[in-house]
């Protein structure tokens, strides 16, 4: 890791001259749980290098720490991403048994994996369970999703998302929530929300029947392999210099990182999985795995910040 991204004075001043105290969490809300690294894509754009040859996956003993929190806290949702979460072998019992215990339960898709080999009735099972699903589209035109993903990519995402539609996902009336993410595809910021998230509406609806609830725009981070590619480019300080130029204080409120606690496939606990990704660990008086998990200290525990943090605090932010 480049030392300019992990360079943290800059980014807790600004949030000490805001807030007049550091960042710090409110509660936990959310149990956001990676479980491996393996994907059936390797997106450009991905924070954490997940692909086809990497092997690092969740223990089923860690998977059982996951449920044990979750059944004995008031944690009102569990995020599952990775990788593609739905390869982990133990992904649909961990949801199961999570909706069993009345958790609202999120997964963070890539769409494509639904059309691999074993996965045919992966989209019967979501509808089933009643998860949400959040599905990372890049754009709404083949040639800028295929050229971050791979060929073919936007095809196959199309034929899912019309799949999701058939089984009441993002749909009216539906409470079935099909919710996109947007990531602009090179070094610069997304476009404001709204205006975006009507404009992919009209543009997949007109060309593909296709509907969904909300799009989120997110910055891509400096980190993992899109910060590899800014060095490649040479646009990492021009990069992190605009993140830190777009600053704005009102998404302290509502950034990810006060309401979450993030698990990696390790079982060690972060405040978010960016700084998972960014080697950054609880602070040492806080539990470090989730078999230690303690909720009255993590829920006011004081947030590591370093300066890829910029990112969830540019424009509208990103959480």
């Amino acid at each position: 890791m480049d030392p300019l991204i992990l360079d943290r004075p800059a980014f807790s001043r600004r949030v000490q001259d805001v807030l007049g105290h550091p960042l710090r969490a409110r509660t936990v809300d959310i149990l956001q749980v990676n479980l491996g690294y393996r994907c059936n894509m390797a997106c450009k754009h991905c924070h954490v290098q997940a692909g086809p040859s990497r092997s690092e996956s969740m223990a089923a003993a860690t998977v059982e720490q996951v449920l044990r929190v979750l059944k004995m806290h008031t944690i009102a949702a569990l995020d599952l991403t990775g990788g593609a979460p739905e390869l982990h072998p133990e992904f649909r019992r961990l949801v199961r048994e999570a909706r069993g215990f009345g958790r609202r339960v999120i997964v963070r898709s890539n769409l494509t994996v639904a059309l691999e080999r074993g996965m045919e009735d992966l989209m019967d099972f979501y509808a089933e369970v009643g998860v949400e699903v959040v599905a990372s589209l890049p754009f709404y035109l083949s040639e800028n999703v295929d050229r971050v993903r791979g060929a073919g990519t936007f095809e196959k995402s199309v034929q899912a998302l019309r799949r999701l539609n058939e089984l009441g996902y993002g749909t009216e009336g539906s409470s079935l929530l099909l919710n996109l993410v947007f990531n602009p595809q090179g070094a610069y910021l997304p476009p404001a929300q709204p205006d975006l998230e009507q404009e992919f509406k009209r543009a997949l609806s007109v060309r593909f029947g296709i509907t969904f609830n909300r799009l989120y725009t997110f910055a891509n981070m400096p980190i993992g392999r899109f910060h590899e590619f800014l060095v490649r480019s040479g646009n990492q300080k021009k990069y992190l210099g605009k993140l830190m130029d777009a600053f704005n204080p009102e998404t302290l409120d509502g950034v990810m990182c006060r309401q979450l606690i993030s698990v990696d496939w390790q079982g060690r606990l972060y405040d978010c999985d960016f700084n998972q990704v960014a080697g950054l660990p609880l602070g040492p008086e806080y539990p470090q795995r989730i078999h230690d998990f303690d909720m009255p200290a993590l829920a006011g525990r004081t947030v590591s910040v370093g300066e890829h943090c910029w990112g969830c605090t540019a424009g509208q932010g990103s959480s």
